[in-house]
């Protein structure tokens, strides 16, 4: 089968959305890309600091409430649609829940061919990266490293700690079924 959807799940600043634009240049197909952080940067301005929408904590802790779940289950399903209608897809998100994060992916995504990648870094790399981003709340990163990961199972993993988003991104290539 050919794959129509690639998932990438990792922790803040772990380097997903640079494997996401080399994925873009090397795979030979076109491929749309969808991350979490143009979900939350689409959310209305009142939904950011809600406890309806979606939280920061101090401490780089995460809260989401009932009208941010709402949309990111349109989302979800929007992007599912779109795949569904001939678009190849790549995902970059942050799987806070743990499995059931993957679960929501797995309901919308059921009947398409899918490939599961963890990216993974280790934390104090990642921390550093937050820093020299500098949009993130401080400790996001180091919080999210390993958290992301736990009860997970992938059909590929990379490690972008000391591997570059270009060789992560021809090793899940290489995964990718063409049929």
């Amino acid at each position: 089968m050919t794959t129509q959807v690639i998932v990438l799940n990792g922790g803040s600043s772990s380097g997903k959305s640079g494997i996401v634009r080399c994925l873009q240049q090397v795979l030979p197909d076109p491929w749309l890309a969808f991350g979490v952080d143009s979900f939350v940067d689409a959310l209305p301005a009142r939904m950011h600091g809600s406890d309806e929408g979606i939280t920061f904590a101090a401490d780089g802790g995460v809260r989401v409430g009932a009208e941010f779940r709402a949309l990111d289950a349109a989302w979800t399903e929007g992007i599912a649609a779109m795949a569904r209608a001939g678009a190849r897809v790549v995902v970059d998100d942050v799987f806070l829940g743990g499995p059931a994060s993957r679960q929501r992916w797995e309901k919308a995504l059921v009947g398409l061919d899918v490939l599961w990648v963890g990216v993974r870094c280790d934390s104090a790399v990642a921390a550093g990266r937050e820093i020299a981003r500098g949009d993130r709340v401080g400790g996001m990163a180091a919080s999210q490293a390993h958290l992301v990961h736990e009860g997970m199972r992938y059909d590929v993993e990379v490690d972008t700690t000391h591997t570059e988003s270009l060789e992560c991104a021809r090793v899940i290539a290489a995964h990718v079924g063409r049929g």
